[in-house]
């Protein structure tokens, strides 16, 4: 008999109460031995069983009482609705609970609350009045039971219902009315998807939870219209102080001398939110927290919409406001509240897009008449090679520009870019401007070549274009003139008190023959450097300073230096070589050397050249430069 008190006491399943009289009989008990434990099996199974109904009563009521404690400590009814759905679920070993209740608006019933469910049919079901099991439950505000839904013809089948139900693969169903008083607001169920007769406790179960969800519901009611009157009043009054305190700061900020970006700051700080602010392009001017830049399809949709109403317009959760001067469409203001914007917002919206238009007006005004001056003086370096130098240094100081540093010049073909040039050469302390049909920059450097992959790159990124590309210098743009030829680059022959403009003009002539040697050779799109052309940059120089010493050291400089130090005659070979048509057996004939010998300094000359200097355009080059240093010895 001990052992049972045993399982008891572990709260075993019942199929282990067999394992003692199995025992028993394999142990050779007497028949009436057996009858005895066969009796106190039964009566221990009568106790699990009581036991097991006092603990499932205990869990009720602790859920009851869990419910109630969410119902005296309401803030969020989906919370408390969704943890009663679930406690239904759980407490009647459901495989699906859920909630329907009653749209007045539209007269019919829908779905609120789903616990277990997988069919998004089922989930999103509405029930005309009437319909299903849950329409007789409302209609009769009594419960409704059935042990298997598709076969039950106590209540009006549709066919959304039913396959809602079907998706779902519910069989069982049981249904309480939620009622305020005598007035059914909803319906709370518990489904399988097996048949199964729901017992008269859990009916009364599921009763009881409904209460609690009607009480929920009503007290949610009661406190959303409380607090809806006191944010309505509160929200009120908030508005004017909050319009009155955005227009307070926005004033103070035109005074003194704020710019779109502080206006930008100020706005998010009255009105709670995001922004972002966009010129007449479509570019963003300032950003004020995180927000993703609209389609840009919607934005003009939206702009021209905030443009033709005169006010901000909202799109989703966007408000637009059009930033206009007149007939001068200058850009936007695009602003995310953390909610809703009241009428009084919206206004302060309007007012910042207004101050936003003078400031845009007055950056215009002051840009135009930057990049004039910029303009004139890049014209002055090019075109007026006998202008007063101090004059001209002291212009482009007051312009962040040093013409005693190191400059190159590029030249860009097309005009469409000269906007942007502008800004690209004055966040570097250059000049830009139109001429000739192209754009040109006056850069800080000494990297020509650089200088003009980086315009040519992000001139195409800006234009959605290819553009090329030309450069010439280095040089000192407050370098006297005329110039010496040097493997660095435009160098003047002393330093003088001049602002060269010769220095300048003649970058600009080399740089705009590389242009167009670029576009001839039909590398249009790339950037490059009289220098980096090889024998045709060599070309491209001007009469009186073709680099003929910087050409040859930068195409067999390596080779030179190599038989320098090691007395070999690398030189000798590649002007053998050349002169044999590339055939090895004649040039070492040539040469008097075995053609191995001759192969192993061709070796040699790829290690110090790299590989590919045997290339039709590159062995040009080679060639060259070979030619050019034997004349210069």
């Amino acid at each position: 008999m001990l052992e049972f008190f045993e399982l008891l006491a572990r709260e075993a399943a019942p199929a282990e109460f067999e394992q003692p009289l199995i025992a028993a009989r394999e142990a050779g008990a007497s028949p009436p031995e057996l009858a005895e434990l066969e009796r106190a099996k039964l009566r221990a199974l009568q106790v699990r069983a009581v036991l097991e109904r006092r603990r499932r009563r205990e869990e009720e009521l602790s859920a009851l009482y869990d419910t109630a404690s969410d119902l005296a400590a309401l803030r969020d009814l989906d919370a408390v609705l969704r943890a009663i759905v679930h406690r239904a679920r759980t407490l009647l070993n459901a495989d699906v609970s859920y909630m329907t209740l009653n749209d007045t608006a539209r007269g019919d019933t829908y779905m609120r609350i789903t616990d277990g469910s997988v069919a998004a049919s089922f989930q999103s079901l509405r029930l005309a009045p009437g319909a299903g099991l849950g329409g007789l439950v409302a209609l009769r505000g009594t419960p409704y039971v059935t042990a298997n839904y598709a076969g039950d013809a106590r209540f009006e089948h549709t066919s959304d219902i039913d396959r809602g139900v079907g998706d779902e693969g519910l069989v069982a169903i049981l249904g309480v009315p939620l009622k305020l008083g005598a007035e059914v607001i909803g319906v709370l169920f518990a489904a399988n998807r097996t048949e199964r007769p729901f017992a008269r406790e859990e009916v009364a179960l599921l009763v009881s939870l409904a209460a609690h969800a009607a009480v929920a519901i009503d007290a949610a009611r009661l406190l959303t219209e409380t607090r809806t009157a006191l944010t309505e009043l509160s929200a009120a009054n908030e508005a004017v102080e909050r319009a009155a305190a955005a227009h307070d700061r926005l004033t103070t900020l035109v005074l003194r001398g704020g710019g779109v970006e502080d206006v930008a700051h100020d706005l998010v700080d009255v009105l709670d939110g995001t922004l972002l602010v966009f010129d007449a392009t479509g570019r963003r001017l300032a950003a004020a927290g995180s927000l993703p830049s609209p389609p840009p399809a919607m934005l003009a949709e939206a702009i021209a919409a905030s443009r033709a109403e005169g006010r901000s317009v909202r799109r989703g959760p966007l408000y637009v406001a059009a930033v206009v001067a007149g007939t001068d469409d200058l850009g936007a203001l695009v602003f995310q509240p953390a909610s809703p914007l009241s009428e009084a917002d919206q206004r302060t919206l309007e007012r910042a897009a207004q101050i936003t238009a003078l400031l845009l007006l007055f950056r215009r005004t002051v840009a135009e008449a930057e990049a004039q001056v910029r303009d004139e003086l890049l014209d002055d370096l090019i075109s007026h090679p006998d202008r007063d130098p101090a004059a001209l240094r002291s212009r482009a100081a007051r312009l962040n520009v040093d013409l005693d540093a190191p400059h190159v010049v590029v030249v860009a073909d097309g005009t469409q870019i000269t906007s942007w040039a502008r800004t690209f050469a004055a966040t570097r302390s250059g000049l830009a401007m139109t001429r000739d049909g192209r754009t040109t920059l006056l850069l800080p450097g000494t990297d020509p070549g650089q200088a003009a992959r980086s315009v040519a790159k992000e001139a195409h990124r800006e234009l959605g274009r290819p553009v090329t590309a030309g450069a010439a210098g280095p040089f000192s743009a407050g370098a006297a003139s005329p110039f010496t030829a040097g493997a660095a680059g435009l160098v003047g022959e002393a330093a003088g008190p001049v602002a060269g403009s010769a220095t300048v003009a003649a970058a600009h002539r080399e740089a705009e023959r590389c242009v167009r040697a670029l576009v001839a050779l039909g590398r249009t799109g790339t950037g490059a450097s009289a220098a980096e052309l090889g024998y045709v940059g060599l070309l491209l120089g001007d009469g009186q300073r073709h680099d003929v010493l910087g050409f040859v050291a930068s195409t067999l400089g390596p080779v030179i230096e190599y038989d320098d130090k090691r007395g070999t005659a690398l030189m000798h070979t590649l002007d053998a070589y050349f002169a044999a048509g590339g055939g090895l057996a004649r040039a070492a004939e040539e040469l008097h050397v075995h053609v191995n010998t001759v192969s192993q300094r061709l070796d040699r000359v790829t290690q110090l050249l790299g590989t590919g200097w045997q290339d039709p355009e590159r062995s040009l080059d080679v060639r060259l430069a070979l030619r050019l240093h034997r004349l210069s010895m």
